[in-house]
C-alpha cells in the first residue's frame, strides 16, 4: 500500500517540527494511540489499538526516525504485531516547506500487513488507512493551532 499526500498547517515550520518530535503531541494524534515513549532521540516505542472492518487488536510497536535533517525533512519507519491479528510495518518520508507564515507537509508512505488484516482486501485495508491518516493531521493541525495560540 502507497499513500502520498501534503497538508497545510498554519503554524511555522518550526513550531511543526518541534510537534512532530514530541511524542506528548503524537500520542494524542495518532489514532488508538494507547502509549508512545521515547527511547532515545531516533527510537519510540508505541502501543495502538485499532479496528479495520470486522478485526480489532492492539498493536506493539517500534518506531525509527532517520535521515534526519531539522527541520526540513525525516523518514519514519516502523513495525506493530498484533498477534493473532497480523502484523503492519512501513515508514513514511515527511519534507516540512516554509510558506509565508505557514507549513506545507508532504508525506510519502508505504506501508504491510500481514495476518487476518490482510486477509479483509486491499480496499478495505487501503480506506482505513486513508481515514486514519486523515483523522491524525485533523488532530496534529488542531494540537499544533492550539499549542501555538496558548
Amino acid at each position: 500500500m502507497d499513500m502520498t499526500g501534503e497538508e497545510r498547517i498554519a503554524a511555522p515550520r518550526d513550531a511543526v517540527w518541534a510537534a512532530l518530535n514530541n511524542p506528548d503531541i503524537l500520542k494524542q494524534c495518532i489514532p488508538g494511540c494507547q502509549s508512545l515513549e521515547r527511547v532515545s532521540p531516533t527510537e519510540l516505542t508505541a502501543t495502538v489499538k485499532l479496528k479495520i472492518g470486522p478485526v480489532s487488536a492492539s498493536f506493539n510497536g517500534e518506531v525509527t526516525l532517520s535521515n534526519i535533517n531539522a527541520p526540513e525533512s525525516y523518514t519514519i519507519s516502523g513495525e506493530g504485531k498484533g498477534g493473532i491479528a497480523g502484523f503492519a510495518k512501513g515508514g513514511a518520508d515527511v519534507v516540512l516547506k516554509e510558506d509565508g507564515d505557514e507549513t506545507i507537509l508532504q508525506y510519502e508512505a508505504k506501508a504491510q500487513v500481514g495476518g487476518k488484516i490482510a486477509q479483509l482486501g486491499s480496499r478495505l485495508v487501503d480506506s482505513s488507512a486513508k481515514k486514519l491518516a486523515q483523522q491524525f493531521f485533523a488532530d496534529f493541525t488542531a494540537a499544533i493551532n492550539g499549542r501555538a495560540g496558548a
